[in-house]
């Protein structure tokens, strides 16, 4: 009955030592579970392709290169309003609606050049999206080049991209791995501290002179 009288101690010594993993072991969960989601979240995620057509602002001979990289700027805000996404749904085959989704636009301030990226699941509505508003806003720039004295002409055509420009599975899993490591981090920082023993280190037993003592006072 009495073979081995110290096994119930292993078993509720057990529990202590789970309850008792160092700090860091935080850290380590977080960044797992953070780059497990992010993987997860890169693979399931559709693929986004981008796509992008250059048009330049060409002064006539009634203006000159200031006054071109000038209007180059205000076509460039231009491209996404609904006078210009109106005659680009027709060569595009969308509604405005996806076009002022899809499309951005971006100017440079020391070259009269407008760049219209579109995005897209499809490789190819990408490309049709971003020429579409690039021969809608040179179509928009003819018509006001009587007054503005500055056309706008296409530089470069969008091509159908062979790779998405979102991120890949392998980045998101990387920056969900920092994420969950942050959250490990912070919450050893907030995390409260008390004054109580760690569960599963054995409490202090008083001296026999301080026992001797607690004995003859009763």
């Amino acid at each position: 009955m009495t073979d081995n009288p110290t096994r119930p101690r292993r078993r509720a010594g057990a529990p202590g030592r789970v309850r008792t993993l160092p700090p860091w072991s935080l850290l380590a969960v977080g960044a797992l579970a953070g780059g497990l989601l992010g993987g997860a979240y890169g693979t399931l995620k559709p693929p986004v392709y981008s796509a992008t057509a250059y048009v330049v602002a060409v002064p006539t001979e009634k203006s000159d290169p200031a006054s071109a990289l000038g209007f180059a700027q205000a076509y460039g805000r231009v491209a996404t309003q609904l006078a210009v996404l109106g005659d680009a749904q027709v060569w595009a085959g969308v509604p405005v609606r996806t076009l002022r989704g899809a499309v951005r636009t971006a100017t440079s301030p020391d070259a009269p050049m407008v760049s219209i990226t579109a995005t897209s699941s499809r490789a190819d509505l990408a490309a049709d999206m971003a020429n579409a508003v690039s021969r809608a806003l040179t179509r928009h720039a003819a018509g006001a080049k009587a007054d503005t004295h500055v056309e706008l002409e296409p530089f470069a055509r969008a091509v159908e991209p062979t790779e998405p420009s979102s991120a890949s599975p392998a980045l998101t899993g990387l920056v969900g791995a920092s994420g969950g490591g942050l959250l490990g981090g912070l919450f050893l920082l907030v995390r409260p501290r008390g004054s109580r023993p760690e569960p599963g280190r054995p409490a202090a037993v008083p001296s026999p002179a301080l026992a001797a003592d607690a004995r003859g006072t009763l």
